[in-house]
């Protein structure tokens, strides 16, 4: 098993500061939604979100979203060949366990966050389906202590999905970007042990995530 961690990625709820703003109180109007328990979304909270401090890295969703499918639909993530973590742009980790079937609908979706912010946990009749703590990537990282932790980056050294997968060790973590724009913040790139690259310009996640899930499978399915 290896693990996966959507690192600063872009889910949050939507900070008091712009509770106010009007485009979040007529987008709250609109779909009947209570402010401080509703998702930072940039296709609503656009004008909001303008000046907000390290803007290009909040208010996608979608990001994770997309990603966590891309993920979490694969037979080596329904066989427990891969464990998968989400840490948050505010230092909140949601973990998510292998039996959990994520809605394939952004609004459903969306939906399950929001519950999931509010309750910190979410379950079936018979076991804990998805759990978010306040913690940092840091601890996660030494709770789970990957033998190998690798940075998925523009600025690291060339490679390939398949000479990537091949290199992966039995307990190795992989760190992907669940945000927009950017590149990984200070306190992320201490904890990177190699930075790789897996082409010259910024990939989507959910791209990187499903051909990095599809080259493992082929090394662990033969």
């Amino acid at each position: 098993m290896f693990t996966i961690i959507l690192v600063e990625s872009s889910l949050e709820l939507i900070p008091a500061e712009l509770s106010k703003h009007q485009s979040v109180l007529a987008y709250s109007k609109k779909f009947k939604k209570n402010i401080s328990n509703t998702l930072l979304d940039n296709s609503w909270h656009f004008g909001a979100m303008k000046g907000l401090e390290n803007e290009i890295k909040r208010g996608r969703p979608d990001i994770v979203h997309l990603t966590l499918l891309s993920i979490c639909t694969s037979p080596a993530f329904y066989e427990n060949k891969i464990q998968v973590f989400v840490h948050t742009i505010n230092d909140e980790i949601i973990s998510i366990n292998n039996n959990t079937r994520l809605p394939k609908s952004y609004h459903r979706f969306q939906g399950l966050m929001e519950k999931l912010f509010l309750t910190k946990k979410i379950e079936s009749e018979t076991e804990i389906l998805m759990q978010m703590e306040n913690s940092s990537l840091s601890k996660l990282i030494s709770k789970i202590q990957p033998d190998e932790i690798i940075g998925l980056t523009t600025q690291g050294q060339k490679t390939t999905f398949e000479k990537l997968t091949h290199q992966i060790k039995e307990n190795s973590c992989i760190l992907i970007g669940g945000f927009q724009k950017g590149h990984f913040n200070k306190e992320t790139q201490k904890i990177i042990g190699t930075s790789l690259s897996i082409h010259d310009s910024s990939l989507e996640a959910h791209l990187v995530a499903s051909r990095l899930v599809y080259e493992y499978e082929k090394t662990i399915f033969i």
